[in-house]
């Protein structure tokens, strides 16, 4: 299947509140981030090499980030009926591997992905602390068969912004694995 590009959600758009579990079963709610600078909520998986390719990157700047006040939630909207890669065990499994320091929650029904209008895997969502939508789009330019190096340019560039008080006004879609909806449940604009 070819690469999808992000839906470009309106900036200034409201965060879509949600309530997902994390492998273990420990849920999160949208109002578990209030207080943060800002909120970063990326649309990930276990088994796109899209993913794949910028993971180590995205921790890193988890780490770098985390500690100037910006909240990090990553989220699986994969059917792992169908992708078995994607199931609870081996979030756990990446998540410990890759030294998560964000929740790595699972959206079951796939509501939350259709209500943050994700369309690929990565894709990420810079709310500010009034978790309205200040950035999405790509990490950076870096692709799995092209030369560029995974660096989150695009994401750290959005984020030093928000943390400045500034909009970024350059914004590129993410390219990913299309989101792997359930049989009959892919929304009119996936």
């Amino acid at each position: 299947m070819p690469a999808r590009e992000s839906r470009m959600l309106a900036l200034g758009t409201p965060a879509p509140d949600f309530s997902l579990a994390d492998p273990s079963g420990k849920r999160f709610e949208l109002r578990d981030f209030a207080g943060s600078k800002g909120l970063v909520v990326a649309f990930l998986c276990n088994h796109c090499p899209y993913v794949k390719h910028v993971l180590e990157g995205f921790v890193q700047f988890a780490r770098e980030y985390g500690p100037k006040g910006i909240a990090i939630v990553a989220v699986n909207p994969n059917d792992a009926a169908t992708y078995p890669e994607d199931d609870a065990r081996s979030m756990a499994q990446i998540a410990a591997q890759k030294g998560f320091t964000f929740p790595y929650l699972i959206d079951e029904t796939q509501a939350v992905a259709k209500a943050y209008q994700a369309i690929c895997t990565p894709d990420f969502f810079l709310f500010d602390s009034f978790r309205r939508l200040a950035y999405r789009g790509q990490f950076d330019a870096s692709r799995p068969r092209n030369a560029l190096p995974v660096t989150g340019s695009d994401l750290r560039a959005a984020a030093d912004a928000l943390l400045a008080g500034k909009l970024l006004a350059a914004q590129t879609p993410s390219i990913g694995c299309s989101i792997k909806w359930k049989s009959g449940q892919a929304p009119d604009w996936a």
